[in-house]
């Protein structure tokens, strides 16, 4: 069966996970022998810590990490009690936590709103103060997804109470105070979620759903199916109702004008490049002069694998803030920052821009040819990009237009002197400097740099061009043969170095460009690093382009 993901006996990923927490902080887990999965921090005493700062416990089921493993440490969690993925710890290892960490000052356990969580804690804590312990509780039900739910879910935002009891107990405030904090805060904050893709629990098969809004953390379906068309569109879907339900409790006397501290969860799997296009698009629509502070986006509460995200939403005060802002050694908490207006200045291209005028001289037969090439890389977008696909990284094509784009603005402000070869090739080179990016932007930049420079020097074309071919071959290292646009370019200017004309280098170019399919060891470029076999009949993309150039400016 081929392997979907990297785990080894699925009942043992737990065990796993938590064995890794253990070995890489400073941390204490029960025994394995003992079946309890608890991890308490390996600088706690219950005797000597204990007797003058009240124990935080958390935990629930398996997969949410680095909850809750991950928050354990001064400033935050004391402990926490693991149960096996998406399933409560029973009332024993909560129990025996309880009695590992709960000295004089007494032990808060933050409990997430699910039945098997309230029960086990709650039973546990009952049993412990039976044994004389001082034991409370605080039950976090942040998830808004059901309007006027009798049991609201506790997801995401239960890192923030974490936070708070951690920062309150390292003060050395009572359990009374502690608790009282905390309740107040789980009264005020809000979170939602949404997902593109369900969970896949570890040995099952990935299960089958639309996007959904207010899913929760145990793969429960959401309230409602939806259809983003963007990232825009999710982030709308999950702010509206969110600010629906926590705008009215956001803190006393606080009006529409409330900062909020907003918290943005990586459900699982979305990537870096998501999140920070899911962060954008959450400061934009909240207006980033209504958001205080940013914790993330990072994965914080996951679901396992689930491809969404989750907002947590709370009205900033100062004691909130100094709680949040406060170090730990916690070592998933990513920290808060403080959002500001995003402050800009005008980068200085006046150099790089020298050859770029305002009214440029014109000359209309070479600025005909110029958007016949220019339409001809755009044509040939998806074809380019194919053909990447098979030899490196898909976008050859893309790279191209966005050259080719690059010089159609400038020919349609008329800033590229189109009435001599000198003027045009340093301008282009200029341009595709700036806005092609990708080596092979720098690459056809440095040749019609030096291209540009040889022929205001006076030599003819084809040498002009030759010349910029040598100066590619000094900055790039390829060479005729390497499986590159050389390939194609260098037949196509000894041919006009000949006395040729254009439409016999369009040939040359072409025949050195499908000489490419041959080539199966590549020694430059990104086809360098494909296996051979992935390369035997495909044409080098850059040296396709090239043809296509060519053969463009061919055309009568």
């Amino acid at each position: 069966m081929e392997l979907e993901r990297f785990y080894n006996a699925p009942e043992r990923v737990v065990d796993d996970i938590l064995h890794v927490a253990a070995a890489t902080a400073d941390l204490r887990i029960a025994e394995p022998e003992s079946g309890l999965r608890i991890l308490v921090r390996g600088d706690w005493d219950r005797q000597r810590e204990g007797s003058r700062q009240v124990a935080v416990l958390s935990g629930g089921g398996a997969g949410h990490e680095p909850a809750h493993a991950g928050f354990i440490g001064d400033g935050m969690l004391t402990g926490v009690i693991s149960g096996s993925l998406f399933a409560s710890p029973s009332v024993e290892p909560i129990l025996a936590a309880i009695r590992e960490v709960c000295g004089d000052a007494g032990c808060l356990l933050v409990v997430k709103n699910y039945t098997g969580d309230r029960l086990n804690f709650g039973l546990a804590a009952e049993r412990a103060r039976g044994e004389g312990l001082d034991v409370e509780m605080v039950i976090v039900a942040d998830d808004v997804a059901i309007a006027e739910a009798p049991q609201p879910r506790g997801i995401a935002g239960t890192l923030l109470v974490h936070k708070l009891a951690g920062y309150l107990a390292s003060q050395g405030a009572s359990l009374a105070e502690i608790q009282q904090h905390t309740r107040a805060l789980c009264e005020r904050m809000g979170s939602l979620g949404m997902a593109l893709k369900p969970a896949a629990q570890p040995g099952q098969p990935a299960s089958t759903r639309s996007p959904e809004l207010g899913l929760g953390i145990h793969n429960e379906p959401g309230t409602r199916a939806v259809d983003p068309q963007s990232a825009d569109d999710a982030m709308r879907w999950v702010l509206e109702p969110l600010l629906q339900a926590v705008a009215p409790v956001a803190a006393p006397g606080s009006s529409s004008g409330t900062a909020w501290v907003a918290m943005l969860n990586n459900l699982g799997s979305c990537s870096s490049q998501e999140m920070g296009v899911l962060a954008e698009c959450l400061l934009r629509q909240l207006g980033e002069e209504r958001v205080s502070h940013l914790i993330g986006p990072a994965p914080l509460m996951t679901s396992l694998d689930m491809h969404g995200f989750s907002v947590t939403l709370v009205a900033s005060e100062p004691e909130l803030i100094e709680a949040l802002t406060a170090p730990t050694t916690a070592p998933a908490w990513p920290g808060i920052q403080a959002v500001r207006n995003v402050v800009t200045f005008k980068p200085d291209t006046a150099q790089g821009n020298a050859a770029l005028l305002e009214d440029a001289p014109q000359d209309a037969e070479s600025t005909a040819v110029l958007w016949r090439v220019i339409e001809t890389l755009r044509e040939s977008r998806e074809e380019l990009d194919a053909l990447d696909a098979k030899s490196g990284d898909g976008d050859a094509g893309a790279s191209m237009q966005s050259g080719a784009d690059s010089i159609a603005k400038a020919l349609d402000a008329q800033r590229l002197d189109t009435s001599s070869l000198s003027p045009l090739f340093t301008g282009i080179g200029q341009l595709l400097a700036r806005d092609m990016g990708g080596s092979s932007g720098v690459l056809l930049s440095i040749l019609f740099t030096a291209a540009g420079g040889a022929l205001e020097r006076g030599d003819n074309p084809g040498e002009a061009l030759a010349a910029g071919v040598r100066k590619m071959q000094e900055y790039g290292g390829a060479r005729p043969g390497d499986r590159t646009m050389l390939d194609a370019l260098m037949p196509a200017i000894e041919s006009l170095q000949h006395g040729n004309t254009l439409a016999e280098a369009a040939q040359a170019a072409r025949t050195g460009a499908q000489a490419t399919a041959s080539l199966t060891t590549a020694k430059a470029g990104r086809s360098a690093y494909v296996p051979e076999s992935a390369l035997e009949g495909i044409v080098d993309p850059g040296a396709e382009a090239v043809a296509r150039v060519f053969e463009a400016l061919a055309r009568p």
